[in-house]
């Protein structure tokens, strides 16, 4: 069967029309496949991001909001340091390796140690933990390297961005005055004499100022190994004086050493505690209080917890409240008797009066509460604060109230309470503390960040914390971004020259330790 030549040339017409247009579709795509990567990368991104976030309804418009961005300069932060720590290897490594094959050789440890280190708490099947309570081999090979690249990877591409910001802005002003200036240079006759003329840009300048952003950029991994190696060890007394306008002369001087958040963990370890317990007994505090948080996630460590803090000793006894991590690990009833059971009594929607000469002090201690509707941490959900306390306060003698969330201050202020004790924000975990306490990361969750307060009369101390939970290398991404790891010696005594301004009451105490995790 012959097939007419003019059904050949449309054929050939056809063939011709496709292959012209996969032609002019490769070229484009080679034209523009940075911007196609970008466009998949981008998308990638957020996507990933949204999926880690809590839903809209959960989290409510502004925390989604806040966890989508937070999540977004995460994993784009991975990408963006793998990225340089490939451009290191291309030029510090012998034989020039090819490019794909660091950036798969980076990728993949970075992605080990996440699975690794995340798997216990996403993983439907019970997946063993280890030791909890001791540093290890496995601990210093596998979760530290983590921590210390979450950390700096995370915080220094908040810098990057910074950076970026700044350079965009300062490309649009230069080009909005180029702009402004066009008309009068057109309109003018002849070149002023004198004039210097505007070099372009230099290409080798732009470079080496990119240089050293990303340089500037990579100073929260020296941060993050200083807080990891040093700092989450650095621990150092506080003596804040708190002045109580109705304190019985009996109690003038009486001092109470107060330690809070303990976390223990492989990063805060059973010993490191005991060191804190001998630097607390050798302050020869009158009254010991603990503010919650004894575990971090492993309900198993409570027992070694209570054996590491067992020791504290004062002659008006050791009393303590429990935190909200007490209540994530189920632990609130068994910690509470093993407590007991060495001589520690946790105060739980209880007083206990401290006597002294015939006179004497009301102690109070709750467990953690949370508001309903809030987005506080997981509690006991209240509709007020303190619900089902008001009944402990004694309006005729000094109530001094132990509760771990420092929330509850706005409504102990309303019941009369005269001082509260509080821990639980870890001093805002990251604060910009050299500008101002409250720019913190916790600022969103309380305005009690860290240290001393007043309303009508009533006073709250906000204890730092010794251990932490999430990032252990957390600790002081600048040199100077510190906090104490633990509070003591807190002086509750009548004095006429009560400070008032934070840089007076921290002005003979050098004050030292790292940011914790809450």
């Amino acid at each position: 069967m012959r097939v007419s030549a003019g059904f050949k040339s449309m054929i050939a017409r056809c063939v011709s029309q496709k292959t012209k247009t996969a032609t002019t579709m490769i070229s484009f795509l080679r034209a523009h496949k940075h911007v196609i990567s970008r466009v998949i990368t981008y998308s990638l991104v957020a996507s990933c991001a949204f999926w880690l976030t809590p839903s809209w309804s959960e989290a409510g418009p502004f925390y989604f909001l806040l966890f989508f961005a937070l999540f977004v300069m995460l994993i784009a932060g991975q990408l963006f340091w793998i990225g340089r720590v490939v451009d290191l290897g291309e030029r510090f490594i012998p034989g020039k390796p090819r490019r794909a094959w660091l950036t798969a050789i980076a990728s993949v440890v970075c992605l080990f140690l996440f699975a690794y280190n995340i798997s216990p708490y996403i993983s439907p099947w019970e997946i063993p933990r280890g030791d909890s309570t001791h540093l290890t081999l496995r601990h210093v090979l596998f979760e530290a390297p983590l921590w210390w690249w979450f950390v700096g990877s995370w915080v220094g591409f908040g810098l990057v961005i910074v950076f970026w910001t700044v350079d965009r802005a300062g490309r649009a002003a230069a080009w909005v005055y180029r702009k402004g200036r066009k008309p009068a240079a057109d309109h003018a006759a002849a070149p002023i004499p004198g004039a210097i003329a505007l070099d372009p840009p230099s290409l080798a300048r732009r470079r080496l100022l990119e240089q050293i952003a990303v340089a500037v950029s990579a100073v929260p991994f020296v941060a993050s190994a200083y807080g990891l190696l040093y700092g989450r060890l650095d621990v150092e007394v506080t003596r804040p004086r708190i002045a109580l306008a109705r304190l019985p002369k009996a109690f003038e001087g009486f001092r109470i050493a107060q330690l809070s958040d303990f976390h223990i963990s492989p990063f805060m370890t059973a010993d490191e505690i005991r060191r804190c317990v001998t630097i607390a007994n050798g302050l020869k505090a009158d009254l010991v209080a603990l503010t919650g948080d004894y575990v971090a996630d492993d309900p198993a460590a409570q027992g070694e917890v209570v054996q590491a803090l067992a020791g504290l000793r004062a002659p008006y006894g050791v009393f303590g409240c429990l935190g909200n991590h007490e209540i994530y690990t189920e632990t609130e009833d068994s910690i509470t008797r093993l407590f007991a059971a060495v001589g520690i009594r946790i105060l739980r929607r209880e007083l206990a009066p401290i006597q002294s000469h015939g006179e004497m002090l009301n102690l109070i201690g709750v467990d953690y509460q949370q508001l309903r509707f809030s987005r506080d941490h997981d509690g006991h959900l209240v509709d007020r604060y303190l619900e089902g306390s008001e009944k402990l306060v004694l309006p005729d003698m000094v109530n001094i109230l132990l509760s771990h969330n420092p929330n509850s201050f706005d409504r102990a202020a309303e019941l009369g309470i005269d001082l509260t004790l509080a821990g639980h924000s870890h001093g805002g975990q990251l604060s910009l503390e050299f500008v101002h306490r409250g720019l913190s990361l916790v600022r969103p969750e309380t305005p009690y960040v860290s240290g001393w307060y007043e309303k009508a009369g009533s006073q709250l101390y906000v204890n730092r914390g010794i251990g932490t939970t999430g990032p252990p290398s957390a600790s002081a991404l600048v040199r100077k971004l510190r906090c104490l790891n633990w509070c003591a010696g807190s002086e509750i005594r009548e004095v006429q020259n009560f400070p008032t301004s934070r840089r007076t009451r921290s002005a003979n105490v050098g004050i030292r330790g790292l940011v914790r995790g809450s």
